[in-house]
């Protein structure tokens, strides 16, 4: 129980990942609270965790919402009094290219991917570094190479890894672990839930899910990479690759993305 009686915050943790990651966290010792969007899934997500033995608390709470984020904070400290780990994993996605794409899809996927990144944080913050907890970003391969029709996506992908690089520097002396993790495709329904060029659901995947990591695989990675204080998580072989490629030839990176994008299902460019 090597997180026995910590308490873990995950955002977005009522499907995918986040999800995955309760669990994990919660059968790892921990006292978890998850927030959604949706009373019904939390319900579903609270079934599963109590199932296993965790003790837990769901908050209904919108990530893009600095007043939600309040709430979350203070919730989980009336409930368990204290916050020693925040996993910040709420985040949508996009398919669409940029100049076919309304604007207020932009501002929606910053709101919930950076936006909500940064409200969690601040307001965690105060209790983690009481407790020299850890922050865990989960971003994404994309936040170190941009894929063409996801502009809004990488953005708030890039953003959120400079903000914890950042972040992470100013708390290096108070012993406050900040871990980024990076999946790279992850078989959960985030591709299904991208919004497209107006703001409607894209409703299924372009890519084959069943060939992707699961999402308590993982989930598990960042169990590990947290116990072990880990200051970056990259995961996949085809992910590492990416990053390695696109920091020594990214002007060849820029015709592999393009080429390798172009042959997904339905793929915006014609």
């Amino acid at each position: 129980m090597k997180l026995k009686d910590k308490v873990v915050i995950v955002t977005g943790a009522t499907s995918g990942i986040g999800e995955a990651c309760a669990l994990v966290f919660g059968k790892a010792g921990a006292k978890i609270v998850i927030t959604g969007r949706s009373q019904e899934k939390i319900e579903n997500t609270l079934q599963l965790l109590h199932q296993s033995g965790i003790e837990a608390l769901g908050v209904v709470a919108n990530a893009g919402s600095e007043e939600d984020n309040r709430k979350v904070v203070d919730e989980t400290l009336n409930c368990f009094g204290k916050i020693d780990i925040l996993i910040n994993n709420a985040g949508i996605s996009m398919r669409a290219l940029f100049e076919e794409m309304d604007l207020s899809v932009f501002h929606k996927v910053m709101e919930t991917n950076f936006w909500g990144t940064v409200y969690a944080t601040k307001y965690c913050l105060p209790e983690i570094l009481k407790n020299k907890g850890s922050i865990i970003g989960v971003s994404s391969i994309n936040g170190y190479r941009g894929t063409p029709a996801r502009t809004a996506y990488t953005a708030s992908k890039y953003a959120m890894n400079g903000f914890f690089e950042s972040l992470r520097t100013e708390v290096m002396k108070r012993g406050v672990h900040i871990l980024v993790a990076c999946p790279g495709f992850t078989a959960s329904n985030i591709r299904n839930n991208a919004l497209t060029a107006d703001g409607s659901v894209q409703g299924e995947s372009p890519r084959e899910e069943g060939k992707m990591m699961t999402a308590l695989e993982v989930a598990e990675a960042i169990l590990r990479a947290t116990i072990k204080r880990k200051r970056d998580l990259v995961l996949t072989r085809e992910g590492k690759l990416a990053v390695f490629l696109n920091k020594w030839i990214p002007g060849l990176m820029d015709g592999i993305v393009y080429n390798h994008m172009a042959k997904e299902k339905d793929s915006p460019f014609k």
